[in-house]
């Protein structure tokens, strides 16, 4: 599953550049049956299987033995010398653009990815310190959203995108989602490209955007704008916004 995602595009290169490692470690590898189980049924019974504690903690365990951790699991202690040890699961907080960028300043990650029912209660008690979910829906397995974490996280890491603020610009790294986006041909159908963009002037071009930003997060996402960093003059196109049917972009 990890194979096509992780090896193509941006994260290829920056893969080959050195500027991200990453490890795929098979929890069977760590089992200690000759069966290799790594899933049983819950007790108290109900469907589904859960995976087991003992091959899970002996991976994370195995494979962090020169890195242990520096602190409780679960603590709140942001120290950059412990790992993370993320559980990719429904039952976790919501994942933010602020968490890829958080996560981008470690200098090594761990993500255990969810299966079957779940997991062991206590891998959670004896070697996870964080649970993430993607979106409030339920996937057959935990792969998908650890790719999603690592694509979020890398695209925060010095010389991925090549360009030193591509990630500064994107939807949700500035509180807001991004502006509209436009290239050539200038006219298209009836649609055209907003004349400010055309004209060579910087700083129209930049009240423009912000202004688009500002609107497209109203319209979509107004829960954004409650913590969105916005000047004085900001707030009042926002509060223009509320008053009109059409946006002022250009008031």
């Amino acid at each position: 599953m990890f194979e096509g995602p992780l090896t193509e595009s941006i994260l290829k290169r920056a893969q080959e550049n050195e500027l991200l490692h990453i490890a795929l470690h098979n929890i069977r590898d760590y089992t200690s049956d000759k069966h290799h189980v790594t899933d049983e049924p819950p007790f108290g019974g109900g469907g589904g299987m859960l995976m087991k504690v003992e091959p899970l903690v002996t991976a994370v365990e195995t494979i962090l033995h020169d890195h242990p951790q520096n602190d409780a699991p679960n603590s709140d202690n942001t120290n950059n010398a412990a790992i993370p040890v993320i559980l990719t699961t429904p039952k976790g907080r919501l994942f933010t653009q602020a968490d890829a960028q958080k996560l981008a300043t470690y200098p090594r990650i761990a993500i255990i990815c969810g299966r079957y029912e779940g997991i062991d209660e206590r891998v959670r008690q004896l070697v996870v310190t964080d649970e993430i979910s993607i979106g409030d829906y339920v996937l057959t397995g935990g792969e998908l959203p650890a790719m999603v974490i690592i694509d979020a996280l890398a695209r925060n890491i010095p010389g991925v995108l090549g360009a030193a603020d591509a990630a500064t610009n994107d939807s949700h790294a500035t509180g807001l989602l991004e502006h509209a986006l436009y290239t050539r041909p200038p006219s298209f159908r009836g649609l055209d490209v907003p004349p400010e963009l055309l004209k060579g002037d910087h700083a129209a071009i930049e009240r423009w955007r912000r202004r688009d930003a500002i609107w497209r997060t109203w319209e979509r996402r107004p829960d954004l704008l409650i913590h969105a960093p916005l000047s004085d003059d900001e707030r009042y196109y926002l509060a223009r916004l509320a008053r009109t049917d059409e946006p002022p972009h250009n008031a």
